[in-house]
């Protein structure tokens, strides 16, 4: 597997010599990562620096350089580098005026959120799809990469940066993924299964510890005057409340419908970070049976049936780690929401 590395610019610079491991993660509502093991050369030294920018043979992603790691002893000689992929640029812009939709158009939104930043070098405005999902919420000087994950993940529309290294220029775009699961019977249809020996070394994950049912949402005002809206439903121990602090959300131009309707929504983004959190994650041979990238890719929903564990589920593909060592690859997909690395309890 080829590892290309190019300049800020998209120039490219160089490529690796004699990698040993490649971890090419990507995910459908954030921005993907990877890490890289190389032995120590002075070629490598040279191209893996901070900033840099590497890519796969294959790959529709790009990632740039934050984490590099240097090891010398009896038995190891390697360099190792690690980030995150090119939308992690967004990580680094602040929305820095308020602004408020009204059931508009999610991939609408996330499109001019993106214009309205700080402008990112090189990045530019891919085919504008027209999905449908909508939404309705404000924001001010919040972090532009939270807000985007938060509002894929609501409208279940992925984003990426592609680099376009023949014109040096990062195209954002947005994808919805393809139905292949035994629900539907218009498209293809792909089934992760032990009888098709692309169900191995499973992992199965339940928890439903940061499980929310009703959000209480708090806007602006004070004790018996402060506006409060309720979202969800639930009684006896299925009740499992939060309380989301929304003073931030500004009544000013809105109407009194617009502004609790802004509330609600906020109180919905809370219910929808707060899940039951149901993953599965086998190794997959991105030949067998059915073809990575061909029958199924990110974003897709299929259906998995393990027999033995009384399961059968039909779940997004929300991450794909691919794995490149000792000659042969595989890939990991991840089906479902799993757990977030840090469980958010609210106040």
């Amino acid at each position: 597997m080829e590892v290309r590395v190019y300049d800020s610019d998209l120039y490219r610079i160089g490529q690796i010599e004699n990698q040993t491991s490649i971890i090419w993660t990507r995910k459908f509502f954030e921005a993907g990562k990877f890490e890289i093991h190389a032995p120590i050369t002075p070629k490598n030294l040279k191209l893996f620096t901070e900033k840099n920018i590497v890519s796969i043979k294959g790959a529709k992603e790009a990632g740039v350089i934050e984490d590099i790691e240097k090891e010398e002893s009896d038995v190891k000689n390697e360099i190792t580098v690690k980030g995150r992929f090119l939308s992690s640029y967004c990580d680094r812009r602040v929305i820095k005026a308020t602004v408020n939709y009204d059931n508009a158009k999610i991939e609408s939104v996330m499109r001019e959120l993106l214009t309205m930043c700080d402008e990112i070098p090189l990045v530019e405005l891919g085919e504008l799809h027209g999905f449908d999902p909508t939404i309705s919420f404000q924001a001010t000087y919040r972090n532009l990469q939270t807000v985007l994950n938060k509002i894929a993940k609501y409208g279940l529309i992925g984003y990426r940066f592609t680099p376009d290294f023949d014109k040096h220029k990062i195209v954002f775009d947005t994808m919805q993924g393809v139905d292949h699961s035994y629900a539907q019977n218009k498209n293809k249809r792909v089934l992760f299964t032990e009888s098709y020996n692309n169900l191995k070394n499973a992992i199965y994950k339940y928890n439903n510890q940061a499980l929310k049912t009703v959000a209480i949402v708090g806007g602006q005002g004070e004790g018996a005057a402060r506006t409060i809206v309720t979202v969800g439903s639930g009684s006896g121990l299925d009740l499992r409340e939060i309380f989301v602090d929304a003073r931030d959300i500004s009544p000013d131009g809105l109407t009194a419908a617009q502004y609790k309707a802004a509330l609600y929504q906020r109180g919905e983004e809370a219910l929808n970070d707060a899940r039951v959190a149901e993953s599965l994650e086998s190794e997959v041979d991105p030949q067998t049976n059915f073809t990575y990238k061909e029958d199924y890719d990110l974003g897709d929903i299929v259906t998995v049936k393990k027999k033995a564990w009384g399961l059968y589920m039909h779940q997004r593909i929300t991450e794909i780690q691919e794995v490149y060592e000792y000659g042969g690859g595989y890939v990991v997909p991840t089906l479902g929401d799993p757990l977030p690395e840090t469980i958010d309890w609210g106040e």
